[in-house]
């Protein structure tokens, strides 16, 4: 107990405030009339618990936050609160975020000193240390209004920036047993614009070594670093193929390519006899379970490609118009629209959806270039595709590229898709052979004339018009690369099962 007697304000407050927090009953405020003894016990000291008296000395009241206050009131506050040096010159501080407690990181030190704080003097005071003028914090839409701007990675607001990942080398799409992979989906995002080009062709036609030169590789590079592998000179020499099932590959600029095994192959049905593979059970003959396995890749092509690059290394064979028209009746019909009108867009008259077809006539000779046999082959194609629905002209033209100077624009009035890429082969091989063997030295840095420009100015053609075709909307419904993944994986799934694949099927045998 005090030997004075006399209750002193500040001490009443804290002896209060400590029966508070054990759980004693509360008492009045200083201004209530209190009688009897009530009175007198409330307003005595209380002595600690080990037997030392509290020190007398003014409790520092709670005052309101103020943040830029006037220089007078500024310069009365630092009298009476003790700040460092550095602290009592600063000019007012303009905060962007209001604070609940001094103890925060950010408060002025004029702001903490007025606060009452039980952890001892603010972190701001001590020597050294300034506050930032001003504060910004930075705020997250994945975090809570609590979290501290400490925890939020700079990085974060960058995400969107980075570029897509780039893909080295072609994955599957469609394995050897014919099943669907899902590897792909990594490499996709969800936007809209992008192109889907598709192959098709007999064994050896070379439709690997042209889908990889169009998507990412230069005729100057090794055939082995090829996104698409192509054949080795072993696989050629004992007649067997390099690619089974789909191969997918997406460029940097968002056009996916798909790569295919070849159609009707020979050695895939000799592997399948020779190596005692059990077929499923709706085939009894494996001859015929190869031809659907050709007619279901194809016929998800025509619904899933916006192109379909149809491959040949000679002019013409039949089988392959008779192939594409059998696989035009086979392919599954476009899915309808939903029922909800909101977020779909059909199409003009709800008609089915047919890719661009573009035929490749590779390894061309040089009297294929020949103008008038140029006009012969488009007009064989051009009465050959005349009842398909499939886009088979007036989307890609040589006379364009400049291919052929001196003709006119209406030189090939029925101008189909189709496109000459000669042999492969290194560009003024024979003018350097004949300028070391002395036999035009004048001439001997020019070029020998081949009847066409070279193959890589031929490619570099081909591959600016396939670029530029026509992205038509393939389903009612607009779709990113991801929406397109999981519809292309759908369409395979109902090719598969496919009524009138399964009914085809059962009268090929």
């Amino acid at each position: 107990m005090s030997e004075s007697g006399h209750s002193q304000p500040g001490l009443y407050g804290q002896g209060r405030r400590r029966r508070r927090r054990r759980g004693d009953r509360d008492v009045g405020a200083p201004g209530q009339n209190l009688s009897g003894p009530s009175r007198d016990r409330d307003y005595q000291p209380r002595e600690r618990r080990d037997g030392s008296e509290d020190p007398p000395g003014p409790l520092i009241q709670k005052t309101p936050i103020i943040l830029a206050k006037p220089p007078g009131e500024r310069a009365k506050s630092s009298q009476n609160a003790p700040v460092s040096g550095a602290s009592a010159t600063e000019k007012p501080i303009m905060l962007m975020k209001a604070r609940d407690d001094g103890g925060k990181p950010g408060t002025p030190p004029e702001v903490a000193a007025a606060q009452p704080s039980s952890s001892g003097p603010s972190k701001l005071e001590k020597e050294g240390q300034r506050p930032t003028q001003p504060v910004y914090q930075i705020q997250n839409r994945g975090m809570g209004a609590s979290a501290s701007s400490s925890a939020v990675d700079p990085m974060v607001g960058q995400s969107k920036l980075l570029p897509p990942e780039k893909m080295k080398h072609s994955i599957k799409l469609v394995d050897d047993q014919m099943n669907w992979c899902d590897s792909a989906m990594e490499y996709l995002r969800d936007q809209t614009d992008m192109l889907v080009v598709g192959v098709i062709g007999l064994q050896g036609s070379g439709k690997s070594t042209i889908m990889s030169l169009l998507s990412a590789n230069t005729p100057e590079e090794d055939q082995r670093s090829y996104v698409f592998r192509a054949q080795t000179q072993e696989i050629k020499e004992r007649g067997g193929n390099q690619s089974t099932g789909i191969d997918f590959f997406i460029t940097q600029e968002r056009v996916i390519f798909l790569d295919t095994q070849p159609m009707l192959s020979p050695s895939i049905l000799d592997h399948l006899i020779n190596n005692d593979r059990k077929l499923p059970p709706e085939y009894n003959l494996p001859h015929t379970y190869v031809e659907m396995q050709s007619f279901q890749i194809a016929a998800f092509l025509f619904t899933v490609c916006h192109v379909v690059i149809v491959v040949q290394d000679w002019f013409t064979d039949l089988n392959i118009y008779r192939f594409l028209q059998t696989a035009e009746m086979l392919k599954p019909s476009t899915p309808s629209a939903s029922h909800d009108s909101t977020g779909s867009s059909g199409n003009d008259d709800g008609a089915e959806y047919y890719p661009h077809i573009v035929f490749l006539q590779n390894k061309a000779r040089q009297e294929d270039f020949c103008p008038r046999n140029l006009k012969n082959m488009h007009m064989v194609v051009d009465k050959l595709m005349t009842h398909s629905h499939l886009k088979y002209k007036g989307t890609l033209s040589m006379v364009d590229c400049n291919v052929f100077p001196g003709l006119g624009q209406d030189y090939l009035s029925p101008e189909v898709n189709m496109f000459l890429l000669p042999v492969q082969e290194s560009d003024g091989e024979d003018s350097l052979t004949k300028a070391a063997s002395g036999t035009y030295p004048l001439f001997s840095l020019l070029p020998g004339y081949r009847g066409h420009p070279s193959f890589s100015t031929m490619v570099s053609k081909l591959r600016s018009q396939i670029l530029a075709m026509p992205r038509c909307q393939l389903s009612h419904t607009i779709l990113t690369e991801k929406n397109w993944f999981h519809y292309a994986a759908r369409i395979w799934d109902g090719v598969k099962k496919s009524s009138a694949l399964s009914e085809y099927s059962r009268l090929l045998c």
